[in-house]
Formats: structure tokens, sequence, C-alpha cells
């Protein structure tokens, strides 16, 4: 379903539950283009959609498609953009009218996925993590978009923390100042994405996702903006040892400044490199947290459309 006034298609399955007010989660593209390689890309993107559906949500898988916001993919869009991979761009909120206008192909990062979620009306996004502060910030002035995003953009989004690359204790200070909530599901402790703990807290700690949705629902009527953040730790038998992956991070680290890798180039460096140091074991890891954040956000998105439809039925 295009929108006349904006480069925006709608699926018409995600359309037709945005205006019954049905459960909705809205999923990234760049975990596709840039995050695994194909086809295991292909396969957890086909996989996430389907954990959504099953517990009762409808996915809309987000993404930038020859001039177009794309709001819900076909299974064929999902394959493009799986072997694409890193030839396609990586769409960020500054480059999205840019890419508009070239009719290119782009992941969403979790900033732009955000936006056109809002767009269409979508309260609930799952994504693996989030983006944040760079280690060595100080010098390079490294801070993803995805903070600021948080803080002006009332979309609810569902992670396994921040990119554990990432300086876990200075991106919650940043998400602090700017008024977002930070809410741990089943955990007191901010998840270090491939690992469960980081060594910080959350803001509050929430154990039932009706829980999380009251919050989100009156974090709108009391006119806050911005969104929420939901960790997720990665689950048990899936998590890797912190201390283990830790030491594979600074040696990714150290190769990315030895080869001069920075800006959008640094995080699917990282990540492709902490993969060959770990043997693969970070894919499955990234997979497995995938998995289980699509779970946890549909099972808040269909607490939140319940608890919408109860407040217009009263």
């Amino acid at each position: 379903m295009p929108h006349a006034s904006l480069p925006l298609t709608v699926a018409s399955d995600v359309a037709a539950a945005l205006k019954e007010g049905k459960a909705v989660v809205a999923l990234e593209s760049t975990i596709i283009t840039h995050g695994m390689p194909y086809p295991q890309n292909l396969a957890m993107a086909r996989e996430v959609e389907a954990i959504v559906r099953q517990a009762g949500a409808v996915p809309a898988t987000i993404a930038v498609l020859d001039g177009h916001l794309m709001v819900g993919l076909s299974d064929d869009d999902l394959e493009r953009l799986a072997q694409e991979g890193h030839k396609a761009a990586k769409a960020s909120r500054r480059d999205l009218a840019a890419l508009l206008v070239k009719r290119g192909i782009a992941g969403t990062t979790v900033a732009t996925t955000m936006q056109i979620a809002a767009l269409a009306g979508i309260q609930v996004f799952a994504t693996g993590g989030i983006g944040g502060v760079h280690r060595g910030a100080a010098e390079t002035f490294d801070i993803s978009a995805d903070l600021s995003e948080l803080a002006k953009t009332p979309v609810a989004v569902v992670c396994a923390g921040a990119k554990s690359i990432l300086d876990i204790g200075k991106t919650l200070e940043v998400l602090e100042t700017n008024g977002v909530p930070v809410l741990g599901f089943g955990t007191d402790e901010f998840p270090a994405f491939f690992a469960r703990e980081s060594g910080h807290k959350v803001d509050h700690r929430f154990d039932q996702p009706e829980e999380v949705a009251a919050v989100i629902a009156l974090q709108q009527r009391l006119g806050m903006p911005g969104g929420v953040l939901v960790a997720n730790p990665i689950p048990v038998a899936d998590a890797l040892d912190a201390a283990a992956i830790e030491a594979r991070i600074a040696e990714a680290i150290a190769a990315a400044e030895a080869a001069g890798v920075t800006r959008k180039a640094l995080t699917p460096f990282l990540l492709q490199r902490i993969f060959e140091l770990t043997e693969g074991r970070s894919l499955a890891a990234n997979i497995a947290l995938v998995k289980n954040n699509a779970l946890v956000a549909a099972q808040i998105a269909v607490a939140l459309a319940a608890l919408n439809h109860a407040d217009i039925v009263v």
C-alpha cells in the first residue's frame, strides 16, 4: 500500500494489521545486508519473521528498495537483500533522502528503521543490539545515531543490549542524558550482546511483556518524547563467556586500527573479525539473540495491542 505524500510502501498484511489495531513488529535489515554472510542471513530473516508470526504478531521487515521505504518485505525481497549483502548501502538517517533519490538498495540501521517504523505507525521494533558510543570516542567522536533517534522517536526497541564492541558505560550515560528509559526484561543488569552481563545496571526491571507494554503506553500518554529501550539478554545456552569475548573484541579492534577502518565500515569489520576469531561461535550467538528478541518483541506488541484495544473499548 503506497503512501501518496511519501515514498513509503506498506505491505498489505502489515497495513491491515495496523488498521485493525493488531500487533506488528518492525525488523531491521542491516543485519541481513551487513550483519551476517549469505545464506545464513536469509535463513535468519525467514526464521525471525516466522517467530513473530507464531507469537501472534505481524512481522514488518524494513528496507530501502528502488527508491521506496519498504515496510514489510516479500520473500523475494528478503532473498534479494540477503544476496546483495555488503554491496547494498547501509542506510542511516543522514543517507535516507539521497538513497531514495538514487533509487538504491539499502539495509536500514536501528535509527533508520525506527524512523520508518514511526512513519508507518509501528510501536515495537526488534533488533540484535543497538549502536552506541564507540571505544575511543573521546578522540574519534564516533557515536551512533541510534542513541539520538531513541531520544526523539516513539518506538520501543527490544535488543540484547548494545553491541559488545562498544563502550557500554558511556552508551548508557548518553541514553540517560537524553531521557531514554532502559528496561531490563528479566534482568537487573544491562546485557552485552554476546554475553548476558556488562557490569552495568538497567534503570528498571520487568519480567512480563504486559508490564513493558504498560510502560510504553504510559510513556506515550505522558507526552514523553522518544522511545523505550528494552534490554533482553541472550539465552543462557547461547551466551558466550564475557571475558573470552572481550579478549576477541580487543583483538578485532586492534586489527581495525591497524587497517585504518573507521566510521560506517567499522562495525561490519569488527563483527566479521570476531566471527573469524571465535570460529563462528559469535554468529551462532548473534542468530540466537535476534530470535529471542523477536519473540519478546512480539509478546510485547501483542500485549500493547490488547492494552490499546481495552482503552478504546472503555
